[in-house]
């Protein structure tokens, strides 16, 4: 079967490009400051929101973390190294190398709920931006996933439009959002059947045989 160039793939990252199980450290944490289960979480919540937003900056979730959690410099850079090691995880190599060899292909995007810092730091460590022509990150754009606005964006970095992109992300409730801005959509679970439903999509094209089944 040929390949459509006008076909259009976009990724989300964390849980997709990237594997990031949980690590506890925010549990640790927890044990270490005395505090109780979930305390970490509530008292930095909306810092934590403004981060995915773009709306503060890494000087100020520091900051907000000395304040909220009563650390000193030193502790704040050791929090902060914990939460970037879960957040970034590890490199899902099957699937990224999947990835490598699209390019030329089709066209090739990722939109990804993000926190400020991570373009520096998954640039720096994973190259996606070598691998793909846009990267839509929440923490730029200033809008997260499944809000519709995130998908419109995505589109608009890329030109493209929605019935030519399948979208792949390990959320529900975003592959969801996608299908309803029109694009096909597939749950992320495991790197074969994601892996097949990409290969049928760029093989299929725009105006394949109507849209395929999410999962």
């Amino acid at each position: 079967m040929s390949v459509t160039a006008a076909a259009c793939v976009i990724f989300d990252i964390g849980g997709v490009l990237e594997l990031t199980p949980e690590t506890g450290w925010v549990q640790q944490w927890e044990a270490r400051l005395e505090l109780p289960s979930g305390a970490v979480h509530e008292r930095m919540r909306d810092v934590w929101q403004a981060g995915s937003l773009g709306t503060i900056g890494e000087r100020d979730v520091h900051e907000q973390l000395a304040a909220r959690l009563r650390l000193d410099a030193p502790q704040v850079d050791a929090f902060m190294a914990g939460l970037w090691r879960e957040y970034l995880g590890t490199p899902n190599e099957e699937l990224i190398a999947y990835l490598r060899g699209l390019r030329g292909k089709c066209r090739l995007g990722i939109l990804s709920n993000s926190f400020v810092g991570a373009r520096e730091r998954e640039s720096e460590l994973y190259h996606f931006d070598e691998l793909v022509e846009q990267i839509v990150y929440s923490h730029e754009l200033g809008i997260e996933k499944p809000d519709p606005r995130a998908f419109e964006a995505v589109c608009t970095a890329l030109g493209v439009e929605p019935e030519t992109c399948l979208f792949i992300d390990d959320f529900a409730v975003n592959v969801e959002a996608a299908e309803a801005a029109g694009m096909r959509a597939h749950l992320f679970e495991d790197n074969a059947r994601t892996i097949a439903r990409i290969a049928a999509h760029v093989g299929a094209g725009p105006r394949g045989a109507g849209r395929a089944p999410t999962g």
